[in-house]
């Protein structure tokens, strides 16, 4: 049913839709470049999912607390990039999260014990995995959009979408309601990456009453982490993780269906109407 109402979408704006890291891919203003895309971002997945028993993440897996693993340039920038995510983020966004969803060990999540040379990735102890979860699909909307080169181009990738040299509408969903929270239309380039519990608990931390968080950034890796460590992050932490990313629009929605949104969302967009 998801897929049909997908596909009805993008046959009547034009956009085109594929199956990719468990979700869809929508492609918009890419000239006849979406294949092209496509099959890179294929590519990219086969490297960076733990879902995938060859992938390079699952070699690095492997090898937890037994020696280094070789990776390539793509999966070792973003082994570095999530680790200084994660200390800018005080941990509450942290890539061996995999060692509790994938291992069941949540006393091993802590990315101080990621080690790099390189590009080398050594995982310290027995039992620790690297799981992207919270910044995969951030980063390959990123690596896709630097890729394909296009002097416009829309890109989303399940709660993740990237828009570039052009403006176009966008609707934030709104959980309580089951319709659109706001709807705008953005100023420049953004990235704009959503997270909640209410699909599936899959976020560690301490949400108390936020229900839903949106990031606005200029890179979607950002974005998309941060999102994830807004949601899991105590209501005494959110201010201060975010001086540490002065680019990043928040906007968060309550429980009692109540909303924050910070002066720098409001400046990547126009026309907002709170619904």
């Amino acid at each position: 049913m998801i897929f049909i109402f997908l596909f009805l979408i993008s046959f009547l704006f034009g956009e085109r839709i594929f199956y990719l890291m468990g979700t869809y891919l929508i492609v918009d203003e890419l000239r006849d470049k979406e294949i092209k895309v496509y099959r890179y971002l294929r590519e990219l997945e086969e490297k960076i999912s733990h879902f995938l028993p060859n992938s390079e993440v699952s070699r690095i897996n492997k090898n937890a607390g037994i020696k280094p693993a070789n990776v390539s340039r793509e999966t070792c920038e973003l082994v570095k990039l999530s680790i200084e995510i994660a200390r800018k983020t005080y941990g509450y966004f942290d890539p061996t999260v995999g060692s509790y969803t994938i291992n069941g060990r949540k006393e091993l999540i802590n990315y101080k014990d990621v080690i790099t040379e390189g590009c080398k990735v050594f995982l310290k102890k027995s039992g620790m995995a690297l799981d992207f979860g919270g910044i995969g699909k951030g980063y390959a909307l990123d690596k896709a959009r630097e890729f394909i080169g296009t002097e416009k181009g829309f890109l989303a990738l399940s709660g993740d979408m990237v828009i570039w040299g052009h403006s176009r509408e966008i609707g934030i969903y709104n959980p309580l309601t089951k319709g659109v929270l706001i709807r705008a239309v953005n100023k420049r380039d953004l990235c704009i990456s959503t997270s909640g519990n209410y699909f599936r608990k899959h976020i560690l931390g301490s949400e108390g009453n936020k229900l839903q968080v949106t990031v606005i950034h200029n890179r979607c890796a950002i974005a998309d982490a941060l999102a994830t460590a807004i949601f899991a992050a105590p209501e005494e932490k959110v201010k201060e993780i975010l001086k540490n990313f002065p680019k990043a629009g928040v906007l968060i929605l309550y429980k009692d269906g109540s909303i924050y949104m910070n002066r720098v969302f409001r400046d990547y967009l126009k026309d907002i109407s709170i619904l």
